[in-house]
């Protein structure tokens, strides 16, 4: 793992208009299919021996393949808020670690607040290959649900267009 700057937190922003805000303020942050990842990094896990426990809230959201303490690893390469644990997460699906990232971001965990950011980094170039085939593969299927769901148009004909009747 290398360092990168996607890990860090970002402020919320304050600067959206009314409203566009919601209830609560966000970060705002897009992502594409590469940088949307089935490996999440989830940060601010306090350090009292949690491994079994965010492992279990995890598992909520779909199968996990491993959760692995990365926190000496991680220390060396970034700032780490004091007294706490960094995991390496892999889901078996991209959808299970977006929902998990969704639910659980910025959220409280044991008195801490945890920081979940995707880890593409991580992917290995298989693992990128199936993320892009499956991503063609959806917009496939909706391209075709949305064509079944447009009503049919009658053809039209030049003597349709300027109005001579038949």
């Amino acid at each position: 793992m290398e360092p990168v700057e996607h890990h860090k937190r970002f402020e919320y922003c304050t600067t959206r208009l009314q409203y566009r805000q919601g209830r609560e303020l966000k970060a705002v942050k897009v992502y594409s299919v590469a940088t949307e990842s089935k490996h999440l990094m989830v940060f601010g896990v306090p350090k009292v021996n949690l491994h079994a426990n965010i492992k279990t809230k995890l598992q909520g959201f779909g199968k996990l393949l491993s959760c692995i303490c990365v926190t000496s690893e991680m220390a060396k390469k970034m700032d780490l808020e004091a007294f706490t644990d960094v995991f390496a997460v892999h889901f078996e699906r991209v959808e299970q670690a977006r929902r998990a990232k969704r639910q659980l971001d910025a959220k409280q965990f044991f008195g801490g607040i945890l920081h979940i950011s995707y880890a593409p980094e991580i992917e290995t170039p298989q693992e990128l290959r199936e993320k892009f085939v499956q991503r063609r593969k959806e917009i496939g299927h909706r391209i075709q649900r949305n064509l079944a769901e447009q009503p049919l148009k009658p053809k039209q004909t030049k003597e349709n267009e300027v109005g001579i009747p038949h």
